[in-house]
């Protein structure tokens, strides 16, 4: 499944620049009550991570720091070489894509899905207030079509079964050319069937050195996309464990973030756990 057509080059973060993504010493309150807490956390060019963690962990506000959508009670959050509250976030949002139910929420059901994907040029929800060349429009379907749903790109948002419109989303991410990809539960809600079709094409994204850093919000370790090289553990607002995957993610760490006992697999490339039985 290749990424790196003609038309859908992505714009690659010089190992020299800034790093992705740079928390420092991060809280945030909310109402007075804590959400995150000493938060120190690293996302370099190149780099492909996971976030895991039970519900109520501070996943989604990471998430919406990372955005730019939120800003620290404390501490320090830098995105692209961008520092919160001294940069436009609006310029900055325009260099990152993102995948959220709050972004699905938003879109007018009738409209085709090239429309979806293609609107994301100017930052727009609909495609009735710009103007787009062939080119864009050439990429809005090159980009379906690389994921495997070109025939889709006609059909109303509104009708596609929820695996089509993760897809669709996606691409829509990617037509920007995101310096920085922010993936918020992107298979929550798919059958078996569409969520490896998407964990399939974000392993295919993951091993395109083309594509830029991607940060992926889960509570599942079976969602870790293959070729995805670190991970973040998150538990009542704390950092865990942070690094490689190969060295943080195990199954004392598990247990400990998720409150039970668990085992850990990995096979090619790919992880599964479950409760351990017995003492």
């Amino acid at each position: 499944m290749a990424t790196n057509l003609p038309w859908v080059t992505m714009v690659t973060a010089s190992p020299d620049g800034p790093p992705a993504l740079v928390f420092s010493h991060v809280d945030l309150d909310r109402a007075a009550t804590p959400v995150l807490r000493s938060v120190n956390w690293q996302v370099n060019a190149g780099e492909r991570w996971a976030v895991l963690g039970p519900n109520g962990g501070g996943k989604t506000t990471l998430m919406q720091l990372a955005s730019g959508y939120l800003h620290p009670t404390r501490g320090t959050v830098d995105i692209l070489g961008r520092r919160l509250g001294r940069t436009d976030v609006r310029a900055l949002r325009e260099r990152l894509g993102t995948v959220s139910a709050s972004v699905a929420r938003m879109i007018v059901p009738w409209l085709p899905a090239r429309e979806v994907v293609v609107s994301a040029r100017h930052g727009a929800l609909e495609p009735w207030w710009h103007e787009y060349s062939e080119p864009d429009r050439a990429k809005a379907l090159a980009l379906l079509a690389a994921a495997g749903f070109e025939s889709i790109a006609d059909r109303p948002f509104g009708v596609l079964s929820e695996g089509e419109r993760q897809q669709v989303l996606l691409a829509r991410a990617l037509m920007i050319s995101p310096e920085l990809l922010l993936l918020d539960e992107p298979c929550a809600g798919l059958d078996m069937g569409a969520r490896e079709h998407l964990l399939s094409r974000l392993g295919a994204l993951a091993q395109d050195r083309t594509a830029p850093p991607i940060v992926m919000v889960t509570h599942h370790v079976e969602e870790i996309p293959v070729a995805f090289g670190h991970v973040l553990l998150l538990r009542r607002g704390r950092v865990l464990t942070t690094g490689p995957l190969d060295q943080a993610l195990s199954g004392p760490a598990l247990s400990e973030c998720f409150g039970l006992p668990l085992t850990l697999q990995s096979h090619d490339g790919r992880w599964t756990s479950q409760a351990r039985r017995g003492p």
